[in-house]
């Protein structure tokens, strides 16, 4: 079958998971982007896309390339598309939109000239428009601007992958099905040992480590995709990938989930029962100061409340609680923490080996790695051993936000400044605007010594500064002049340039 352009969304901070996925799924031409990996294949991998992969949003398939710099014109080359190919008058459609550009203020007014122009080229051609809808259209077609770069692109996928289908209830502040996915990929587990999430709500985690042990496809949950409505659905081919189970594994090993709610642990028996998860998984009512120790060797994903809904002091005495139970009952085995909050990650009290920024929502987040042991960290190096460094530190300055939503780095910057004086606060304003001028080397180097302080080295190429001859004085109104080209008087700087006042002369000599 030919091979075509697609594009698989994502959340930012999973590009490099979904790329791994595409590959292993016999993706071609793989590259990453910014929340998003494009790649090619035929209409067997479009399927398999949207029915395997676990940390992909939707599936577009790009159907024109084209440059604008005003919405009509977007009008009239959408309008100028050979529509005939991909659906008739009696179909109905919708647009989305996502624009990035300094031309193009408003997206939604975009994707309403995109939605005149298919409207308009059927009604000039056969006197009729087909219709728009909202809720489950025959197509739905994707317009990407990017500057003047403009992408008109299929969705195949319709409702957004993160939605299994098995999820009957949720809490007030469910984890994503997508990202939960990406937190366990990050972590390298693929079943081969037991699995915990001792706060895990209502069971999001748990299942999705479940799917991933047993490798089962996420999308044989779903109730359809949106290419199940195109001219050209192969439904036997569909049909095939669907019914295929030849990947699936048999699991060992136990999935264990705790929370302290009575409530959520209900919810998430229900839903891990409408996953048919329910042999892998067991669910039990447990605070977070009663884990005990595990039996076998385990891993741990934990995503704890980050201070939206807990008070304050509660939420920080829950992680100091997590950081103690992890030091003496998780011993030997791999702990790893999302948070928005640095002061909660202050009170965990133990070494990370490994940050990653992810966003959960608009919540910038760190996915930290915990590497446990016994005694300290000084009496662990001494026997020999170091922390598994398998994933880069953040290279940018880290942005988690403490309970009162202020920064770590503008947090340091005003405690430093409490036992300063005004001119002190100054000057460490100056020196800071500096090292970000200068890329944070401003003070590193030591100043580079006069020449004539070098031992005498070039003394005789370049005199010292104060054995120059003196410059000779500047007159205004007869030494700014310059010879012309062809003759003739050139006159003033500030006359050459334009700008007026704005010439090097007139700047440099007000009176």
């Amino acid at each position: 079958m030919e091979e075509f352009e697609l594009i698989a969304k994502t959340f930012q901070g999973l590009e490099e998971v979904l790329a791994k996925e595409l590959v292993e799924l016999g993706a071609n031409n793989v590259q990453i982007g910014r929340r998003m990996v494009s790649f090619t294949g035929d209409k067997e991998m479009m399927y398999k896309a949207n029915f395997c992969l676990r940390t992909a949003i939707r599936i577009l398939k790009p159907i024109a390339h084209f440059k604008a710099s005003s919405a009509d014109e977007v009008y009239e080359k959408v309008k100028a598309m050979d529509w005939d190919k991909y659906m008739d008058w009696g179909m109905t459609f919708s647009v989305d939109s996502v624009v990035y550009s300094d031309i193009f203020r408003h997206s939604k007014f975009v994707a309403y000239r995109v939605k005149d122009a298919i409207a308009d080229h059927f009604n000039e051609k056969c006197g009729k428009r087909p219709s728009v809808r909202l809720n489950n259209p025959d197509l739905i077609f994707h317009i990407h601007i990017a500057q003047e770069e403009c992408t008109l692109a299929f969705d195949s996928s319709g409702e957004s992958l993160h939605r299994r289908g098995y999820r009957e209830e949720t809490g007030a502040a469910p984890i994503n099905e997508v990202l939960a996915a990406g937190l366990i990929l990050l972590t390298g587990w693929r079943g081969e040992c037991d699995f915990v999430d001792p706060m895990c709500g209502s069971g999001t985690i748990p299942i999705e480590a479940a799917l991933i042990a047993r490798n089962i496809a996420p999308g044989v949950y779903r109730k359809g995709f949106a290419f199940e409505k195109w001219r050209d659905f192969d439904s036997e081919l569909f049909s095939k990938i669907y019914d295929d189970d030849s990947q699936e594994k048999e699991f060992h090993h136990k999935i264990y989930g705790y929370d302290a709610d009575g409530r959520m642990v209900g919810c998430a028996r229900r839903n891990i029962k409408s996953a048919m998860m329910g042999d892998y998984i067991e669910v039990d009512c447990r605070e977070i100061k009663d884990f005990e120790p595990m039996e076998n060797r385990a891993i741990m994903v934990v995503n704890p409340p980050y201070g939206e809904r807990l008070l304050s002091d509660k939420l920080l005495e829950t992680y100091k609680t997590l950081g103690s139970r992890l030091k003496h009952a998780f011993s030997g085995n791999e702990a790893w923490i999302i948070s928005s909050n640095y002061e909660c990650f202050d009170q965990i009290g133990l070494k990370a080996s490994a940050r990653i920024a992810l966003f959960n929502g608009d919540l910038d987040c760190e996915f930290r790695k915990f590497e446990l042991f016994q005694g300290k960290y000084s009496g662990f190096r001494d026997e020999g051993k170091s922390l598994q460094k398998d994933f880069a530190p953040l290279k940018r300055r880290s942005r988690l936000t403490g309970l009162d939503g202020e920064t770590k780095e503008s947090r340091r910057q005003r405690e430093s400044y409490e036992n300063m004086t005004e001119e002190e606060i100054a000057a460490a304003k100056r020196r800071r605007q500096l090292e970000s001028y200068l890329g944070g080397r401003a003070g590193r180097k030591p100043a580079r010594p006069r020449r004539e302080e070098r031992d005498g080295q070039g003394a005789d190429k370049k005199p010292a500064r104060d054995e120059r001859p003196a410059r000779k004085e500047f007159t205004p109104g007869r030494d700014n002049r310059r010879p012309a080209a062809k003759g003739g008087y050139a006159g003033k700087p500030s006359q050459r340039r334009s700008g007026g006042d704005k010439g090097g002369y007139r700047r440099n000599n007000k009176k």
